[in-house]
């Protein structure tokens, strides 16, 4: 769908979450929360920790409670400061729910079928997955939407994810002819590791889900399992590139740099002059002794925040409680365009 003029007129404001479905990973921090971070210092910033999408698939019970602290302990930890942005749980807000039925009457088949995700996660037994993994892209449309967000940090997977979401809003302010009452809103790339990928196959997204535990860094792995999994991480027979086009057809290289640019914080140019003609292991090692120096202290201090849930659960409900006043009077705006009593 061409992006027609709009008029929408209103604040700026960044909406973004994350699953809390199994341990986070180094992908999760670096394509997600660590930008999260950096953005509330120029931003108003509302991030969720999406529950709801959770259970697309299934989840215990007792672990989808325990992993929803969990996330919000290592968002704080990190630095996300609740009281500067709105940090709460998808269901503590119903807005989210109302509003994607309302977005899955919008969307159209032929848009949810293009999903990517949706393909890669459902394989060859498509009718065997949940209706919810197949909306779970409206879902995400109405997260946005239900605080008229502008702009939403995405990994690049969640790219597509986020055009459905300007189709969604596009077609709803044509079809009710209230133009500009939702913002067309932006996917933030950005970063050197926008996506993080396997340590065990360059070509995959670094996953909780993964069989292979080696394939990943999780959040709370310690410095033994770190540098283990580094050592074992896979690699070629090649001296490391000093240029980027030289990593054409090398993923692991490409992978393995562009985590150490990430948690450096330096732009992949200077970092390819560094290792440049280097044997894996040397950047293996760097590697290792960075990502435990920039790790271990939100590890801890997460775990510190895990030893006290009833103050995890507190940070929650105000954010909720600030989320639900963004989002309850656009919920009456839309109720009322859309003809219900």
């Amino acid at each position: 769908m061409s992006d027609e003029p709009q008029t929408y007129t209103g604040p700026e404001r960044v909406f973004s979450g994350v699953q809390p479905s199994g341990n986070l990973t180094l992908g999760n921090y670096l394509g997600a929360i660590k930008r999260f971070v950096e953005m509330q210092d120029r931003h108003d910033c509302i991030y969720c920790v999406v529950d709801m999408h959770a259970i697309t698939v299934w989840q215990d019970p007792a672990d989808l409670t325990r992993a929803t602290r969990e996330v919000a302990a290592v968002y704080m930890a990190a630095g996300l400061d609740p009281k500067r942005s709105i940090l709460f749980n998808q269901s503590k807000v119903l807005a989210h729910a109302e509003l994607a039925w309302i977005c899955n009457c919008v969307a159209r088949m032929g848009w949810m079928e293009r999903m990517t995700q949706f393909k890669e996660k459902s394989g060859k037994h498509k009718e065997r997955v949940s209706l919810g993994l197949f909306a779970y892209p409206a879902l995400m449309a109405a997260d946005i939407l239900a605080y008229k967000a502008t702009h939403v940090p995405v990994g690049e997977d969640q790219k597509q994810h986020v055009e459905l979401a300007r189709d969604i809003a596009q077609k709803f302010n044509s079809d009710y002819k209230v133009p500009g009452f939702f913002p067309l809103p932006e996917p933030v790339i950005q970063g050197a590791a926008t996506r993080v990928m396997s340590l065990r196959d360059g070509s995959k997204k670094m996953s909780k889900s993964d069989p292979s535990d080696l394939a990943r860094i999780n959040m709370t792995d310690d410095h033994d399992a770190i540098a283990n999994k580094f050592r074992k991480a896979k690699s070629d027979p090649d001296a490391l590139p000093g240029h980027v086009d030289e990593l054409e057809g090398r993923p692991e290289a490409r992978n393995l740099l562009g985590i150490y640019a990430a948690l450096a914080d330096e732009e992949m140019v200077s970092v390819l002059d560094r290792f440049a003609g280097a044997q894996f292991s040397q950047l293996k090692n760097e590697l290792t002794e960075l990502t435990i120096a920039k790790l271990s202290p939100i590890t801890e201090e997460a775990a510190r925040l895990m030893a006290d849930p009833g103050e995890i659960d507190r940070v929650l409900e105000d954010g909720a409680a600030r989320a639900r006043a963004i989002a309850n009077p656009i919920m009456a705006e839309v109720r009322k365009t859309v003809g219900f009593v």
